[in-house]
């Protein structure tokens, strides 16, 4: 392991907190353990040149790098099944029946990690719409800071394994096989999703503003002036009368959240 003083260790997680969001204050012995070895191999003696370079911003595939094993990208099918529940009970009906006019939904996955999140999305709008579905547009638009992880879930390929949480009719619907335990998303889902990167804390800048917004157990990693300033960006990114899911285990501050608590994890615009 690499030798990481106090001073650099502050000088980092400030530099990542700042222009990501990420409070890793706490983190030093994860930093250490994760990029110790890929340091030594650039060849690196300790990490204060190496945090020299990531703040001097001359190679943005560094920081790149750095983020890609600093965070943790965990997630699977039907995660927080109770949001998709509420999702298709109430929100999609809802947006049918306000969208009646344009058939256009818009609809953000907000740390979209590995596609599991966004593609579960579709296939509950896929089911939603049924026979109609080809006459709604119905693209969700998939984000996440790190492209190493954007460009596996641009793959769209899973394990058998993974697929264990959803119904056994949506394997033979949504999914191809690809080889021995291994299934591809089918096109007809894959297309309905758009990837992109997009960094949290720059300005919400997107064409439309978002019936629907997950940003789902990513604020876990953030502190609370930067959990609450991105929520107040959200707000403004949101349609009247759309929806914000958070994850279970996060919270937001209901002084100065200008979302209408609905259910644990559900807010919305009024």
């Amino acid at each position: 392991m690499l030798n990481l003083t106090d001073s650099d260790f502050q000088r980092l997680y400030r530099y990542i907190q700042k222009h990501y969001g990420i409070d890793l204050s706490k983190k030093k012995q994860l930093i250490v353990s994760r990029l110790s070895n890929s340091l030594a191999a650039q060849g690196f003696q300790d990490f204060s040149a190496y945090v020299d370079d990531i703040l001097s911003g001359r190679d943005p595939g560094m920081v790149t790098a750095m983020l890609n094993k600093l965070t943790t990208n965990y997630t699977y099918f039907l995660r927080e099944k109770e949001h998709f529940q509420y999702l298709w009970e109430v929100v999609l009906p809802y947006l049918a029946q306000s969208h009646s006019h344009d058939r256009t939904l818009s609809i953000w996955s907000a740390g979209c990690s590995s596609g599991e999140e966004p593609f579960t999305i579709s296939m509950y709008l896929k089911e939603f719409f049924g026979s109609k579905a080809p006459l709604w547009d119905t693209r969700v638009l998939a984000t996440d800071i790190s492209q190493k992880i954007l460009d596996t879930a641009k793959t769209a390929s899973y394990t058998e394994e993974n697929l264990s949480p959803l119904p056994a009719s949506w394997k033979q619907k949504y999914f191809i096989r690809t080889g021995e335990g291994e299934y591809a998303v089918s096109p007809a889902i894959k297309s309905n999703v758009i990837f992109k990167p997009f960094n949290l804390m720059e300005p919400i800048r997107f064409k439309k503003k978002f019936d629907l917004i997950f940003c789902r157990n990513v604020m876990i990693y953030f502190s609370q002036e930067t959990k609450d300033s991105l929520v107040r960006r959200f707000y403004e990114a949101t349609v009247p009368g759309g929806y914000l899911f958070i994850g279970h285990s996060e919270s937001l501050t209901k002084s100065v959240c200008p979302y209408r608590y609905l259910l644990p994890a559900i807010y919305r615009k009024a």
